[in-house]
């Protein structure tokens, strides 16, 4: 008698007793057995395979990913599932074994139509930012040596120059993003003391991260004045005290407040804190050196407007509105920049030279007047209405040749990335109705399940798909994987 066995307890034959499933059924001990042992189901994938298609695959993976198909499989079989033939469990392994030669980061077919799609990795890079990343990435470069005088240099002499042109800065730095811009700035200047900051502009950025906890972070003790809808230059001016080290104003990229609200303009901010001996920051956010106005949106505040209006350290993104890689740039007077670029943050929060080298050729393009030629994300934002409608147009037509419901619908399309909040774009949707049998959910699921993967956008029982994201190249791509994903 087994000691967990009662008195009372009939003992069981040893007939393959098996063992209970979640359901309370008990499984056969023999249907356990029937699976292969790792050795043999690896041997089938092997033989009956195709070991060409893993042949430069490592045996130790092979074996991991038997194992891990017949763990998967043994817990199915206890929950219910059938057994598998060792031809279906073989298949699973070799599905095993591709998925792991996908890279985790792989191309997508944005066909949302937000531009600035934060979860889709945001700006799409210029060729000009994709060749200079190649080059710097090729061989050694002059990364920080100073060719002319054969000593030491600078990372930062190429972005320096570029954003001292386009913003009439004295001084400028680059790091790894906004968020760290500030993080620095704040660090260097106001660490142990006071920053006046009003409500209102106290945000939570994307991921859930908060300007009072970046600001916590560096040291600096925030300081709120007025409220979330009001606030006067009387009320930072009554705050302001021996323990005050700046003022700092916050652009709020991703909401508005409207109705009844005040807030004082930036110069009127720049003067109060001058006449207190005090800098003013600003904290801009989305980084457009371009003119949004111009492409029929709301007016996005630049660079350039607030070093014009008078503040002293400007920080804002590199791969939102500028349209350049992940970076935080910082413009500004020269005293107080050489003050950040010697705090020991700087070294945490450096950029590595693909992004400068990525950074310098946007930087470049925008410094030429090419921004709406030539970078992706202006490219997006400037497409003709006619060209747009086409698109659209013509893969609806294509869609219906191939048996599938679509047609082509006005619409609207978003900047995104926190800028411009409730802007949009007019843009011409292509609206493709689910076949018969399939929701219009799982239609999109199977898109982004696919090779390439296609995020849409869902609208009651339509999919949508929005041409002034999708890069010209995807459209055959696009197209095919729809036709795959109706089938």
């Amino acid at each position: 008698m087994s000691r967990h066995q009662s008195a009372d307890q009939p003992k069981q034959p040893d007939t393959g007793a098996g063992r209970p499933n979640g359901t309370g059924r008990v499984v056969p001990a023999e249907v356990l057995r029937a699976l292969p042992p790792v050795d043999e189901l690896v041997r089938a994938t092997m033989r009956d395979h195709g070991w060409a298609r893993v042949d430069d695959t490592p045996h130790a993976v092979v074996v991991r990913a038997a194992r891990d198909v017949l763990a998967a499989v043994r817990e199915e079989i206890l929950g219910g599932g059938p057994l598998l033939t060792h031809n279906a469990l073989a298949a699973r392994v070799i599905g095993e074994l591709e998925r792991a030669r996908r890279p985790a980061l792989h191309p997508v077919i944005n066909a949302t139509g937000v531009i600035v799609n934060t979860n889709l990795g945001r700006a799409p890079l210029a060729k000009h930012a994709l060749d200079a990343m190649v080059v710097a990435a090729q061989g050694y470069t002059n990364l920080e040596y100073d060719l002319e005088a054969g000593a030491r240099g600078s990372r930062q002499a190429p972005v320096r120059a570029l954003l001292t042109v386009l913003t009439g800065a004295e001084d400028a730095l680059a790091v790894n993003n906004n968020a760290a811009a500030v993080l620095v700035t704040l660090a260097a200047l106001a660490a142990g003391r006071e920053v006046i900051v009003s409500r209102g502009e106290l945000v939570e950025i994307g991921g859930g991260f908060r300007v009072p906890d970046v600001m916590r972070q560096s040291g600096a003790r925030l300081v709120e004045v007025g409220t979330t809808n009001r606030t006067r230059l009387a009320d930072y001016e009554a705050a302001i005290a021996p323990e005050t080290a700046a003022l700092l104003a916050v652009h709020p990229s991703n909401f508005r407040v409207v109705g009844f609200t005040e807030a004082p303009e930036l110069f009127g901010l720049a003067a109060l804190a001058h006449a207190h001996g005090l800098p003013l920051l600003h904290d801009l956010g989305s980084g457009a050196l371009e003119d949004t106005a111009a492409y029929g949106l709301a007016h996005e505040p630049t660079p350039q407007e607030s070093i014009a209006a008078g503040a002293d350290v400007v920080c804002f993104s590199g791969d939102k509105l500028l349209g350049g890689p992940q970076a935080g740039l910082i413009a500004g007077r020269r005293e107080l920049l050489a003050r950040i670029a010697k705090h020991p943050l700087m070294r945490a929060v450096r950029m590595d030279k693909l992004t400068l080298a990525a950074l310098e050729a946007t930087l470049r393009l925008h410094r030429d007047g090419r921004a709406a030629e030539a970078i992706p994300v202006w490219q997006a934002i400037a497409l003709p209405a006619e060209a747009i409608r086409a698109r659209a147009e013509s893969w609806a037509a294509r869609l219906r040749e191939a048996g599938i419901q679509a047609e082509a619908l006005p619409g609207e399309s978003t900047v995104g990335g926190g800028s411009l909040p409730g802007e949009t774009l007019p843009t011409t949707l292509c609206s493709v109705a689910p076949p018969q049998g399939i929701e219009v959910g799982e239609l999109a699921a199977r898109l982004r399940r696919g090779a390439p993967p296609v995020v849409a956008r869902v609208s009651r029982d339509r999919l949508l798909l929005d041409p002034r994201t999708v890069l010209p190249v995807q459209d055959v791509a696009l197209l095919e994987a729809v036709k795959r994903a109706a089938r």
